[in-house]
């Protein structure tokens, strides 16, 4: 593994606890149909952090671009836990204005991942392959839209409390940038494909034709 690896999977590591140990003293928790600055802040650091090493730094881009976009693409499956939303919501724990946009948006990318990355993570299905991350995007960002708007349009309402305290806290503080963050190293690389007749594999390396 290169150093770039180790240092990523030590930085998610350290992420990882900061947002668990956030969580577990109430860093987080919103009892107020309020804006959360906390969580905000959290949600947003890493993707700034991403941003910036990635413009600032050859070697990172490097190594992100050796990744395997159809291994990060099944990683997604994991958000078929939106069901939970969808759940809270039946138990009137979770606004529905949130709930069911999150949770069913989140059930249809978890339930599809697994079959995008391996029957379309090639340069042959690029075009399909890059809609369908940017519909991932899309239903992160409409959860954390749907989320904030839920607190300024029924202040009266269902109270979005429940994901500012554990095991849901993890939900905005890690797991969405963390998945944003895939889909977009995904773009990345699925853009330097060659449509058509492939001629790089699906990890964008090239692939040797025989001679003759």
């Amino acid at each position: 593994m290169s150093s770039y690896g180790k240092l990523t999977l030590w930085l998610i590591g350290v992420w990882f606890l900061v947002s668990l140990t956030g969580s577990a003293v109430g860093l987080f928790r919103n009892n107020t149909q309020e804006f959360g600055s906390a969580i905000a802040i959290a949600a947003a650091a890493p993707i700034l952090l991403f941003a910036v090493w990635f413009a600032a730094s050859a070697g990172f881009r490097a190594f992100l671009m050796s990744l395997d976009p159809r291994v990060l693409t099944a990683l997604e499956t994991w958000r078929i836990i939106g069901f939970v939303f969808v759940l809270l919501q039946a138990h009137r724990l979770l606004p529905a204005m949130f709930a069911y946009p999150a949770g069913f948006g989140d059930i249809l990318i978890g339930a599809t991942a697994s079959l995008v990355a391996w029957q379309l993570g090639t340069p042959r299905y690029r075009n399909a392959f890059v809609v369908w991350q940017f519909l991932g995007i899309a239903d992160l960002l409409v959860a954390v839209g749907t989320g904030t708007l839920s607190r300024v349009l029924q202040p009266n309402g269902i109270s979005m409390m429940p994901m500012t305290v554990l095991p849901l806290s993890l939900v905005p503080t890690f797991l969405v940038p963390l998945f944003l963050v895939f889909h977009v190293i995904c773009i990345a690389r699925a853009w330097k494909w060659q449509t058509g007749t492939a001629k790089v594999s699906p990890a964008g390396r090239p692939i040797a034709h025989p001679m003759g």
